[in-house]
């Protein structure tokens, strides 16, 4: 594209407005790949992104995937421990930040962790490197060599869970599993030249990463959201005439509780395409979407491991409401609880077979448990196949709150919180919100029922918070006098979370 049409835009920030350009992006993605082999890269090294929704976020991806590197995408709300972990299990050389993102990292961690710090607004006293500087140690032509492999990401599991997983890909077969040219069931993901997306998620998912590389390799035009905002997307898509865009429930929401007036007064007739996953979508919201945009609905259900992906249009859905679709490539299994091949209707653990193959980095065990014994493999979920062999979810194996598109295991904040010195017991689960989808909130039983106070509830939350990611630690604290255990002592969490849930309804996961 920088050859063809070098000064088209490859993406543009929204709502600044900066804009980069082929011809830019070629050359600056190629000299900060030249300075990283200066530096002693070698062919499956990596790095590690952590930045806000930043102009520079895919000069450095594309410069890894020109010379054979892995890159790491961390999320904004990891704490400084957090991040630590993730920069040494992946054994990152490097990582990159911002103004904003440095600012929480001291002398003292950088110390600790060893890391190399590059901020790309300028360094800080001799702390961090700036890195226009960096560049500037290389010639802006500088050749790279033709013989190197494609490069890809390395991506951790939300950075949300107690320890994330890291999931690393050979880079031999890190590529293949994207859409098939000519596939008509994922038409909606084969972009070209004319395509115009809008990213409205932060970068350091792995959807938003994949799906914006896949259109500037087509030469497509990527509209990146800086920070999602409702009212703000309308006017985007009406005013660069946007063709895809991705989405979650949570912004579906959003948009939807906008006032009719500033909804309808937008065109959004551009839009071919609108993408969504991440979490499941109420079947009511859903159909107000369908009514509103028309159609052009997609689904999909997959994860970042990509032992498989099923999708569904909105004509498929309206028939099968409530699916996630039919499997894209491979089959898709249900293993009920006698380790059986499920009948149509019954639940069971899904599990994928003709996918990738995958393993979590440094983490054999948790790798074994993802496959069974034939070999299938599983992102954890339970649900079931109608007639026509459309997918069902309807639970989960690890009792995972999907809280605006971002799932977040429990486990890590219940420790804390049992830790505090008025708490006898605790669980947390998973609570609708009318925002978020869902939300997560401790139920908490304490040593002395009388100290069960708005007081105390706000202490619980600020002592959680003060150690971990605020997305990890709950929103709301309920009191009760006892929590339901077996006689084994198991906590019955299911009982606890069904009180908060409509009867008949439960809460879902998608990835």
């Amino acid at each position: 594209m920088a050859e063809r049409h070098p000064n088209k835009v490859a993406y543009r920030m929204i709502p600044s407005g900066l804009e980069v350009s082929w011809a830019e992006l070629e050359a600056r993605s190629r000299r900060c790949a030249a300075r990283l082999l200066a530096d002693g890269f070698q062919t499956g090294d990596g790095f590690i992104i952590y930045l806000e929704n930043h102009p520079r976020y895919f000069e450095l991806m594309w410069a890894a995937h020109r010379i054979g590197l892995y890159y790491t995408t961390v999320s904004l709300h990891l704490k400084p421990a957090e991040l630590a972990y993730i920069l040494q299990d992946c054994g990152a050389r490097l990582m990159f930040c911002s103004q904003k993102t440095s600012q929480g990292l001291t002398p003292q961690w950088l110390a600790e962790t060893g890391a190399e710090c590059i901020v790309l607004e300028g360094g800080t006293d001799n702390i961090f490197m700036d890195y226009e500087q960096w560049l500037a140690g290389v010639p802006a032509n500088a050749v790279l060599p033709h013989d190197l492999p494609e490069g890809t990401d390395f991506s951790y599991s939300s950075g949300t869970t107690g320890v994330p997983k890291g999931i690393k890909r050979a880079l031999s077969t890190a590529h293949g599993y994207f859409s098939k040219p000519g596939d008509t069931r994922t038409r909606w993901k084969q972009f070209d030249e004319s395509s115009v997306y809008l990213s409205t998620a932060p970068f350091y998912h792995t959807a938003p990463v994949r799906w914006n590389m896949a259109v500037m390799r087509a030469g497509g035009t990527s509209l990146l959201m800086e920070k999602f905002d409702p009212l703000l997307a309308l006017e985007t898509i009406e005013k660069y005439r946007v063709t895809h865009g991705q989405w979650v429930p949570t912004m579906f929401s959003r948009l939807l509780r906008l006032p009719e007036a500033d909804r309808l007064r937008y065109d959004v007739s551009s839009m071919q395409y609108a993408i969504h996953a991440a979490a499941p979508c109420p079947v009511p919201l859903k159909e107000q979407i369908i009514a509103w945009w028309g159609p052009i609905l997609y689904e999909y259900y997959s994860g970042t491991e990509l032992v498989g992906r099923t999708s569904l249009d909105s004509h498929e859905w309206l028939l099968h409401k409530g699916s996630v679709g039919r499997p894209e490539f491979g089959a898709v299994h249900i293993v009920n609880e006698n380790g059986k091949n499920a009948e149509e209707g019954e639940p069971g653990v899904v599990y994928f077979s003709g996918g990738s193959t995958f393993q979590y980095h440094n983490d054999p065990e948790k790798t074994r448990k993802a496959y069974n014994d034939q070999g299938w493999a599983t992102y954890g979920d339970i649900g079931y196949l109608d007639a026509d062999g459309y997918l069902y979810l309807t639970d989960r194996l690890a009792n995972m709150i999907v809280s605006g598109g971002v799932n977040i295991y429990p486990q890590e904040a219940e420790n804390i919180l049992a830790s505090h010195p008025a708490v006898s017991d605790v669980a947390i689960v998973g609570v609708p919100d009318e925002d978020m989808g869902e939300s997560a909130k401790a139920v908490v039983e304490l040593l002395d029922p009388a100290a069960a106070t708005p007081e105390m509830e706000r202490e619980l939350i600020a002592y959680c918070r003060a150690r971990i990611s605020a997305v990890k630690t709950p929103k709301t604290v309920d009191f009760v006098s006892s929590l339901p255990r077996t006689e084994s002592g198991k906590l019955l969490k299911r009982e606890v979370r069904n009180k908060y849930w409509p009867v008949g309804n439960t809460s879902h996961i998608a990835h």
